[in-house]
């Protein structure tokens, strides 16, 4: 599985209508994307906290209005797309969507209501609080990671015996999925044995953000089963390649 962090930002300004439109001519079926919330609860598609790194303006999303936040630019040409545009665009497109604060959560469920766009989301986060509410906003119909407490739960597994009802407890919770770094703070979390403990578990491995194609190499010799990647035309090209690379096919009407 193939995915197109942010839209691919290391090939054009990242999480705008353009950087996803070029990873899906490119092929891609997968798309990785952030949710924010303004202070008026209109659901974006963006990264940063706030404006300030990647758009002509300053100022935290979650304390703005919409009316202002629709002012900025990213790189000073794209506005900031509404996250429900981008689930209506292309609907035979799949999104992981990292959920990066809490207001963001109602105006999502909402969204995927609107859009019955419920089988084709993947959600995730760096708080298990917050995707615990998450999942109980959205029910059980829509993909979720596991959280960090779960990821980590499945690296203690991986690296010792006697762990079996460890084991049994996540593989109970029915996450399909472990997004996770190749490693954080010195520790090595994907190795042989992770990927292996999750696979027995029926869970899959996505790793990100890999832009290198070595690296990307390394990965899919080990097993992996997705990646998350800046570098859309270099991973495309790696499982091309490799005789491993799946376009996108667009529904007929």
């Amino acid at each position: 599985m193939a995915f197109a962090h942010r839209g691919g930002a290391a090939e054009g300004r990242e999480n705008t209508m353009a950087a996803f439109e070029r990873a899906v001519d490119l092929g891609y079926s997968y798309l990785e994307t952030d949710a924010h919330a303004t202070a008026d609860g209109v659901l974006l598609a963006f990264h940063d906290h706030t404006l300030d790194r990647v758009t002509d303006r300053t100022g935290r999303i979650s304390e703005l209005p919409y009316r202002e936040v629709a002012k900025a630019r990213i790189g000073g040409v794209d506005e900031i797309p509404l996250l429900e545009d981008l689930l209506g665009t292309w609907p035979d497109v799949r999104v992981n969507i990292d959920v990066k604060e809490a207001p963001a959560i109602e105006p999502l469920a909402a969204a995927l209501d609107r859009l019955g766009a419920h089988d084709r989301v993947c959600l995730t986060s760096f708080s298990d609080q917050r995707l615990a509410r998450a999942r109980r906003a959205v029910g059980a119909r829509v993909c979720s990671a596991l959280g960090p407490r779960g990821v980590a739960a499945l690296r203690t597994a991986a690296i010792g015996s006697g762990y079996g009802r460890l084991l049994a407890g996540l593989a109970r919770t029915g996450v399909p999925c472990a997004q996770v770094p190749i490693g954080v703070r010195g520790l090595r979390i994907v190795t042989p044995a992770f990927i292996r403990t999750a696979h027995a578990i029926g869970m899959q491995v996505h790793v990100w953000t890999v832009d290198a194609p070595a690296v990307m190499e390394r990965l899919l010799d080990l097993g992996v089963d997705g990646i998350m990647t800046d570098n859309i035309s270099g991973l495309r090209g790696v499982l091309d390649a490799r005789g491993q690379w799946h376009p996108r096919e667009t529904r007929q009407p």
